[in-house]
C-alpha cells in the first residue's frame, strides 16, 4: 500500500507540473506611433508577454506618414492616427482611421486635421475624436461614422488678438466634465462644453498654468478631483483640485528634475497609475521618469523615485494592463524600453529593450 500511494504521489505530482507547463501566456498587442524620417515606415504591432515582460518582434501594420499619436476605441475595434506633416492638404495634416478585424488593420479614410502637424488623437465615448494641431495653433473635433470613419470637422481655434504669443495645441481628452485641451504656446488649458451645434467654451473657458511653464500632456485621477499637468517648458508638474464650482484651481506645483541637474531639459508625458496611487513623468533631457506618490486626500505629490530610460529623449510611455510593467518610447535612441514596477513603491526596474526607428506612441490593444 505504502508503495503504490508513493507512486501516486509521484504521478499526481507529475501531472501538476505538466498542467502549469500548460497554462497560457498573459499577451496584449502593442501598437506603436514613429516618426518616418528614419527607418521606421509607419504603425507598428509588438507582442507583449506580461509573464516574462517582455516584447516580440515588430511588424509593419500601416505604412503612413509620421503616425506620431494613436489612439484606440474603447472596444478595440478601430485605431486613429495622425499624420504629423504640414502637406496633407492645404491647411496641414492629417489623420487616419483603421478597423481592427482578425489581427489586420484596415483603412477606413482620412481627412485633413485642420491645421499643421497633429500630435494628439483622443476618442471621446459617445462618436467623436480630438485632433491637436501644434503648429496650427487649433482643436479638430471629428463626428464618427457608425463603420469607424471620420466624418463632419469642427475646428476650435486658438488664435488670439495678442501676436507676441502663439497657440501650440499639445493634448486633448473628453470625459464627463466636457474637453480639456493643453495649449502649450498660451500657456494654460481650455476647457469646452458640447451643445447640440458643436463645442463651445465652457464657464472656466481658461485655466491659467505660470508664463513659460508649456503645458503639454495632463491627466485626472478617478473621480476627476485632481487634475495633473505636466509642463514641458519648465519641467514641472502641476497640481489642480476641483473647487464646488466644477473649476480647477492650482495646489501644487514640483520639479521633474534632479536638483543637480544642469543640462537642457524638456517635459513631455504623464500617467497615473490604474490604482491612483503613483504618478509617473518623462523627462527629455535627464533622460528619466520621476515618480511620485500621490496623497489621496489632498492629490498631493511627494518624489519616490526617478529612473533612467535607458535611451534618449523618452516620450509617451504607458502602463501594461496589469499595472506590472511600463513601457518607454525613446524617440532618439531608436528603442522601447520595459521596466517592472513595485505596486507597493511606485518605483521601476529596468528589465528589456528592443530596437524600433523613432517611437513615438505606445498604445495597448
Amino acid at each position: 500500500m505504502r508503495c503504490n500511494f508513493s507512486f501516486c504521489l509521484i504521478v499526481i505530482t507529475f501531472l501538476m507540473g505538466c498542467q502549469e507547463k500548460r497554462l497560457p501566456m498573459e499577451t496584449y498587442d502593442v501598437f506603436v506611433g514613429t516618426y518616418t524620417d528614419g527607418t521606421s515606415k509607419g504603425i507598428y504591432k509588438l507582442t507583449f508577454d506580461a509573464t516574462q515582460g517582455t516584447l516580440g518582434a515588430k511588424e509593419l501594420m500601416a505604412a503612413l506618414p509620421n503616425p506620431s499619436f494613436l489612439a484606440l476605441t474603447e472596444n478595440k475595434d478601430y485605431l486613429y492616427a495622425v499624420q504629423e506633416t504640414a502637406d496633407f492638404d492645404s491647411l496641414g495634416g492629417g489623420v487616419t482611421a483603421f478597423s481592427i478585424k482578425d489581427g489586420l488593420f484596415k483603412e477606413i479614410n482620412s481627412k485633413g486635421s485642420g491645421g499643421a502637424h497633429p500630435c494628439h488623437v483622443a476618442v471621446s465615448g459617445n462618436g467623436q475624436l480630438a485632433v491637436s494641431n501644434y503648429t496650427g495653433g487649433n482643436l479638430a473635433v471629428f463626428d464618427l461614422a457608425e463603420d469607424g470613419g471620420l466624418a463632419d470637422r469642427q475646428v476650435l481655434d486658438h488664435k488670439t488678438e495678442d501676436t507676441t504669443v502663439a497657440p501650440h495645441v499639445h493634448k486633448a481628452h473628453f470625459n464627463s466634465d466636457g474637453l480639456f485641451v493643453a495649449d502649450l504656446g498660451l500657456d494654460a488649458i481650455k476647457r469646452y462644453q458640447k451643445q447640440p451645434y458643436g463645442w463651445i467654451p465652457a464657464n472656466q473657458a481658461s485655466i491659467a498654468m505660470v508664463k513659460g511653464a508649456g503645458p503639454r500632456h495632463f491627466v485626472f485621477n478617478g473621480n476627476q478631483q485632481f487634475l495633473y499637468v505636466i509642463n514641458e517648458l519648465n519641467s514641472t508638474i502641476t497640481v489642480l483640485q476641483r473647487d464646488k464650482e466644477g473649476n480647477y484651481q492650482p495646489q501644487q506645483t514640483v520639479p521633474t528634475l534632479a536638483a543637480d541637474f544642469n543640462g537642457k531639459n524638456s517635459c513631455a508625458d504623464i500617467h497615473l497609475s490604474q490604482d491612483g496611487r503613483f504618478l509617473y513623468g518623462s523627462n527629455r533631457g535627464e533622460n528619466t521618469i520621476v515618480v511620485f506618490a500621490v496623497n489621496q486626500e489632498n492629490g498631493k505629490l511627494t518624489q519616490v523615485g526617478r529612473t533612467s530610460v535607458g535611451g534618449e529623449q523618452p516620450r509617451n510611455f504607458t502602463l501594461d494592463p496589469s499595472g506590472n510593467y511600463l513601457l518607454v518610447a525613446n524617440k532618439r535612441s531608436n528603442n522601447i524600453t520595459v521596466f517592472a514596477r513595485d505596486k507597493e513603491k511606485g518605483t521601476l526596474s529596468f528589465l528589456h529593450e528592443v530596437e524600433i526607428g523613432s517611437p513615438v506612441c505606445l498604445v495597448f490593444g
